[in-house]
């Protein structure tokens, strides 16, 4: 989130320390050795967020925010679960679509979310603003996951505010983007720079495994009558 929006008198380091705390203590009891992708599994055991939770919060986000709410499990990588709230668009979602879980409509299709990542190996969750992209072209369709470092659509805040006041009440911590997109103090890369050409952050440690900029891009075979329900496609990854 901007500074533009803030309410808060006392000034930022009044989140932001405890903030910093909460991941410095984090890091020290799930990686003592600080070495991405070897947490420590006795340490993280049931530590995190179950997906039966994320998904009843999914829920509770839909009534929260007033607007479409979709749970997607992590990759093999990942150390979250996630829920996305449709802010800007209409059904059908796009995510479904490049999903395989609803036929395009238009040629060109542009949608903002806010992806709520929660964590799977402590009580932790962070949001993020993602724009989705469709472009119909050459019997192909294109869609574009593009995550932002943050949360910056003012259009977007007032559902923001309403996503960290949700979180907070079901006895879990928000982190703000802003605290996680930055190196860990100390930290060993392991094999992170190998699979990806960064270094890793403290989001890679605590949620999701590809850097918090990657696009991804999905392409699917266009037939005569759209995009059939189910059917799958070319998912491409790029920095």
């Amino acid at each position: 989130m901007g500074c533009s929006g803030c309410t808060k008198s006392e000034g930022c380091e009044a989140e932001k320390g405890p903030q910093r705390s909460i991941i410095d203590q984090t890091l020290e009891t799930i990686y003592p050795g600080r070495i991405w992708g070897s947490p420590d599994d006795e340490a993280r055991f049931l530590a995190g967020v179950s997906p039966r939770e994320v998904k009843r919060l999914g829920h509770g986000l839909a009534t929260a925010t007033r607007a479409p709410t979709f749970y997607r499990p992590g990759g093999p990588d990942d150390l979250c679960d996630f829920v996305y709230v449709l802010c800007i668009g209409r059904a059908p979602a796009l995510l479904d679509v490049r999903d395989g879980l609803a036929a395009p409509e238009g040629d060109r299709v542009r949608e903002r979310y806010l992806r709520v990542c929660f964590s799977t190996i402590a009580r932790v969750a962070c949001v993020q603003e993602v724009a989705m992209e469709l472009d119909a072209h050459g019997g192909e369709v294109v869609i574009r996951e593009l995550p932002q470092p943050g949360v910056y659509d003012a259009l977007l805040l007032k559902r923001m505010r309403s996503i960290v006041d949700l979180v907070e009440a079901s006895d879990l911590e928000h982190l703000d983007f802003g605290m996680v997109d930055k190196p860990v103090v100390d930290g060993q890369p392991g094999d992170y720079l190998e699979r990806y050409g960064v270094e890793p952050t403290i989001a890679n440690y605590l949620f999701f495994a590809q850097p918090a900029r990657v696009t991804t891009t999905t392409v699917l075979s266009a037939g005569e009558s759209g995009i059939a329900p189910g059917q799958g496609g070319e998912r491409r990854v790029a920095p």
